[in-house]
């Protein structure tokens, strides 16, 4: 939701969430959407105006007010309490489900009904101003997870935490959350410039972050309020700075002592990585700049928008592969990669670091999604949107990281949601299964739909059609009848 009353948002992803789910029973499908009934929105809708800030629109208080109550709202926003507005993606946490965003709130929801339940502090658990909405899963079943520290006992840092996937048999009526445990934490290269990042890599034995040169101001989001600018103005892209690569060792829970580096760079998702041969291979999505959010601006996503708006920065599906036990007598200005299969260098420089370049594997796709029974492991196939001069996506593309081969869908006036990859119950090769995405039309004339292609063959299978008004969402999550808690139905 865009607008309340007569205030709109700025920006696409500060609208009102909607959560929406299509259910698969007895050979058909059904589909509900609900606004979640977040805090942000009650407050919204009872105000009959925006009155909570989003990252992209700062939301001030009422010109009625008297000047005491409008002092007291400026210096409530020195140190923000961000909104709960959850509206990126769905996490499991033992069995529970949760809406989720990038502040320190989540909320719980109802996966059958899509109810709005108790919303959640992180920072009751673990001290983090802001963490990722793209959590990993291990094979039992806990969520790892990490969080950015702003100048908590003079540091700021980056913190690792661990979610278990059940709680002992005497605490049945607790959340998991009260068990989440902190693994490690990585200090910050400045106290007051922290790293944005949306999305991290594990493999095996380590934990991947990318401590990219796209920075969030602490001064200039403290005062962002009083300057009457938005909290997306306080990021900034430092395309002199390099891109640090840390390698936290999962036993040790320490960074590896070797400082790996990359070119400027910003990124949003991590594909996959592993481990081969005494290499780690991390596959990401990136771009030469930060020109991507500015694109999402409601001022620039009008009628016009397929004619009008151009991706300057096209995104880039690399390879970076970083050498583990190299000869440390190495000659300065040796490729430490050894692995036939990739063209990415790992260069010694003369103060002992490494240097990585990558190996580009596609371009033009984004919301990647991969077989997750593979997270972590040698893969093959990515799956994701194809984007090309717009931002706003027309295909859905399988990659074949191996041969470098696409296969596509498309169809007029079609754009197409993240490619969601269903397992088949006897899957035999990394791509038996099916793929899921909501197709949202830009042709009044016809009907949005889910979409259902073969994975490996990327025909399709069916359709369902829905006569209501879709909307193009950001991430979502496939739960297999036997994850759902039945007693909620």
């Amino acid at each position: 939701m865009h607008t309340v009353g007569e205030t709109k948002y700025n920006h696409w992803f500060d609208g009102l969430a909607l959560v929406h789910s299509f259910t698969f029973k007895n050979g058909e499908v059904y589909y509900r959407s609900k606004y979640l009934r977040s805090d942000t929105y009650n407050c919204n809708i009872e105000a009959n105006r925006i009155v909570v800030s989003e990252f992209g629109t700062m939301a001030y208080p009422d010109p009625c007010k008297n000047l005491f109550a409008k002092a007291f709202c400026y210096l409530s926003h020195t140190i923000p309490e961000f909104t709960d507005n959850c509206l990126i993606n769905i996490m499991k946490t033992g069995e529970d489900y949760y809406a989720t965003s990038e502040t320190n709130f989540i909320r719980k929801i109802n996966p059958h009904t899509l109810e709005t339940l108790e919303k959640v502090d992180y920072n009751k658990y673990v001290a983090v101003s802001l963490a990722t909405s793209h959590p990993h899963y291990d094979s039992a079943g806990n969520v790892l997870n990490m969080g950015t520290s702003i100048v908590d006992k003079g540091k700021t840092k980056y913190v690792i935490f661990k979610i278990p996937s059940s709680v002992p048999e005497n605490e049945k009526k607790k959340s998991c959350l009260k068990h989440l445990e902190v693994l490690c934490s990585i200090p910050s290269q400045s106290l007051l410039h922290p790293s944005y990042y949306h999305s991290f890599g594990v493999t095996e034995n380590y934990i991947i972050f990318i401590e990219q040169p796209f920075k969030l101001d602490i001064l200039k989001l403290a005062t962002a309020y009083f300057r009457g600018v938005n909290w997306a103005s306080c990021l900034s892209f430092h395309k002199e700075d390099k891109t640090w690569i840390h390698l936290i060792d999962k036993k040790t829970k320490k960074d590896i002592s070797t400082k790996i580096y990359t070119d400027a760079m910003v990124l949003f998702h991590h594909v996959n990585a592993y481990e081969e041969d005494g290499h780690v291979v991390i596959d990401v999505i990136s771009y030469p700049d930060n020109s991507l959010y500015q694109m999402f601006y409601l001022k620039n996503l009008n009628e016009e928008l397929e004619k009008n708006t151009k991706l300057t920065a096209i995104p880039a599906c690399k390879r970076f592969v970083v050498p583990l036990g190299f000869d440390k007598g190495a000659e300065v200005g040796t490729n430490l990669v050894k692995l036939p299969s990739t063209t990415a260098t790992a260069l010694k420089e003369k103060d002992g670091n490494i240097y990585c370049q990558p190996e580009m594997l596609c371009e033009g796709i984004e919301l990647p999604r991969i077989n997750y029974d593979y997270n972590g492991k040698k893969y093959r196939y990515i799956y994701a949107t194809e984007v090309r001069w717009s931002p706003v996506p027309t295909k859905i593309a399988k990659v074949d990281v191996l041969t470098k081969k696409k296969l596509s869908w498309e169809e007029e006036h079609c754009w197409p949601a993240e490619p969601i990859f269903v397992p088949s119950p006897d899957l035999k090769e990394e791509d038996d299964g099916l793929i899921l995405s909501s197709i949202v039309t830009s042709d009044p004339r016809k009907a949005p739909f889910l979409l259902v292609l073969d994975a490996k063959t990327f025909t399709e299978m069916a359709r369902a059609t829905v006569n209501v008004d879709l909307h193009l969402d950001l991430h979502g999550v496939f739960i297999p009848e036997k994850d759902l808690n039945t007693e909620r139905e």
